[in-house]
């Protein structure tokens, strides 16, 4: 059975359910942070999913990646299935800016997580969910 791992039940708020993939967003203000998290139990790595699950993945990566490009304009997009800390299966989507505390270098460890104002955590959660709309996709 699939529960998610209690790290990214401490440090990430629900958005909303893909086919495959729970949708998460990071509290840490200081990014555009998004993860999916593929709702298979006992996963550690993508060539652990089936064939199917595989390309699954792919497409709702692809879908949240295409959502956060429209909603933030960032000057790049990082996605990374890094596993390192929390080893269950779960891909990062963060929205990079030249300016961002840590350009160019990776996001960990190089400033403090901020945490969200008053009311900005869920315009950012509404902006994605008024993206990702559609028959596959259900709001938390």
């Amino acid at each position: 059975m699939f529960e998610l791992h209690p790290q990214l039940e401490a440090d990430t708020v629900t958005v909303g359910y893909l086919p495959l993939s729970r949708i998460l967003i990071s509290k840490d203000a200081n990014y555009p942070w998004f993860i999916l998290v593929p709702q298979r139990a006992d996963l550690s790595e993508i060539h652990h999913l089936d064939q199917a699950d595989r390309q699954q993945l792919f497409e709702e990566s692809c879908r949240l990646s295409e959502c956060m490009v429209d909603a933030f304009s960032p000057d790049k997009m990082n996605v990374a299935a890094l596993g390192n800390v929390v080893p269950q299966l779960h891909v990062h989507h963060i929205a990079r800016y030249k300016g961002d505390p840590a350009w160019p270098a990776p996001v960990w460890g190089v400033v403090p997580a901020r945490p969200y104002q008053e009311g900005a955590l869920q315009q950012r959660i509404d902006l994605v969910i008024e993206l990702l709309q559609g028959e596959d996709f259900r709001a938390a």
